[in-house]
Order: structure tokens, then sequence, then C-alpha cells
């Protein structure tokens, strides 16, 4: 798929506007391009991460959770976090957490423990395996991000990160309607 550049120097793709055209119109055009350039950085993006796991093939979730528990702030890595605690901290809903957890624990990155704060809540903690897979993804990581956004001034990057976020919170609107 090759990328040209409209009237004002930005990049789109003459297929996917074509096609948005013939769907919508010139009313929301602008708007739907943006959403599939969205999803397509979205995909893409997912594709290096998903590449840079090597075999473990864990999802963007399972890795946002482990990665929760390794770089916890409060300092105290032993102790793990509360089932709960994570989903609220994820955005995710607790069945989703458990299946995580499953997945990550199955697969010798994390264990449940008993929370000695609380019977009825389990807590997960990272297992030093669990710790030491994030140590080895992290220069890859790092590599991998300066190179895709070499093109991007650190001011493009923080404004791609607040309209990126700014679309969150405007499905989470959406939904709590």
């Amino acid at each position: 798929m090759e990328y040209v550049t409209d009237d004002a120097g930005l990049l789109f793709d003459p297929g996917t506007r074509a096609a948005l055209t013939a769907f919508t119109g010139d009313r929301a055009l602008p708007l739907l391009e943006a959403a599939a350039a969205v999803r397509s950085a979205a995909a893409a993006v997912e594709q290096l991460r998903s590449a840079g796991t090597g075999d473990r093939g864990l999802s963007a979730a399972a890795f946002d959770l482990l990665l929760r528990l390794t770089t916890s702030d409060d300092g105290d890595h032993q102790e793990g976090m509360p089932l709960g605690e994570l989903a609220q901290a994820l955005g995710v809903t607790p069945r989703n957490v458990t299946g995580l957890v499953d997945t990550l624990e199955h697969k010798g990155l994390l264990r449940r423990v008993p929370d000695p704060a609380d019977r009825r809540s389990v807590r997960a903690v990272p297992t030093e395996e669990g710790r030491a897979w994030v140590e080895t993804f992290r220069a890859p990581t790092r590599a991998a991000m300066e190179a895709v956004f070499a093109g991007f001034s650190a001011a493009e990057a923080d404004q791609l990160r607040d309209l990126c976020l700014r679309l969150v919170q405007g499905v989470r609107g959406l939904r709590s309607r």
C-alpha cells in the first residue's frame, strides 16, 4: 500500500479515501479517514509488538498486565496486586483479568497468592521468570519504538499521545450514555 500526500502535505491512503467517500460522501470523510488511520497504526504497532514477544505469544493485554506487576510504583514487587485492582488499573473487567492471569500463570510468568489483608481476595505476583521476561523485552522494545518514531519530534509524540487518549475518552463517553 502506497501513501500519498494531499495539498496540505499530509499523508493519506488513496484506496481508503475512495472507499470512504463512496460510503459516506465528503461530510464525514476526515473523521472516518482519521479512524481508519488509527486502526492501521494500532495494527502496525501490534504486529511489531507481537513479533517482538517471540515464541511467548503474549497478547497486548497480557503484556500490559505483566508490565504493571513488574514495574509497580509501590516498590514491593513481591506483594503483587489484587486481581480487582489490576482490572481497574488496566481498564478491563475482572473476568478479563482472570483470563489474563490464567494465561500468564500457565506460562510461568506469574502466580496467584492469597491476599494477606483480605481472605476473599487473590493477588497476582510476577515470578522470577516473569520479571526476567520483561527485562529481556525492555531493550528491543526501546529500540523498536525509537525506530518507529524516528521521524517524530518529542512534541509530535506528545501530541499523538494526547490525541489518542482523547479518542479513548470519546469512546468511553459514548459507552457511558
